[in-house]
């Protein structure tokens, strides 16, 4: 059987590298490709909210990623939540995966009480994470108490081949 075709989808152009790192280190059977519209990311913190418009690129990227021949979607930034369940929808039988889902879920496990902080170095994720943090921990009986921290500057260090700068502001925030 071959190595299963996963797009990876990124709305940042800082994302692939990392992504790839982790793929290689933790799961390096699939084939990966990479599809890139950092301008979506602009767009978003431009708009001050996702549009339909940023939603209808979601989809076209997605269904490219499926024309090309992707078993699965793995969308790489965070701050997209809405978008990626139009995928979800527009694509049933596939999984279509938020980068976020996993760590929402070991967030929850490891604070029970529901008392969790939300660290982000792109401001609008915080939209899109509160409700996806409130759904799972109402699917548990859990009253949530999200604490947020924006790392301001994290994102500019990263940008600039900082990473240990970009580290240490999320670590302050």
């Amino acid at each position: 059987m071959a190595a299963p075709r996963i797009a990876l989808i990124h709305a940042l152009r800082l994302s692939p590298p990392a992504i790839m790192e982790a793929f290689a280190r933790l799961w390096p059977g699939p084939f990966l490709m990479n599809l890139l519209d950092d301008s979506l990311s602009a767009d978003l913190a431009r708009a001050g909210g996702l549009t339909p418009a940023m939603t209808e690129r979601f989809l076209d990227l997605a269904a490219y990623a499926r024309r090309c021949g992707a078993d699965a979607i793995l969308f790489t930034c965070s701050a997209f939540g809405p978008a990626i369940e139009a995928v979800k929808a527009a694509h049933p039988g596939v999984p279509v995966l938020k980068p976020n889902e996993a760590m929402i879920e070991a967030a929850l496990d490891a604070a029970p009480s529901g008392r969790i902080g939300l660290v982000a170095t792109f401001r609008p994720t915080f939209a899109s994470m509160r409700p996806e943090f409130a759904q799972a921990a109402a699917a548990r009986g859990i009253a949530l108490d999200l604490r947020e921290g924006f790392a301001e500057g994290a994102m500019a260090a990263l940008e600039a081949g900082d990473g240990a700068g970009h580290d240490a502001r999320a670590a302050e925030a």
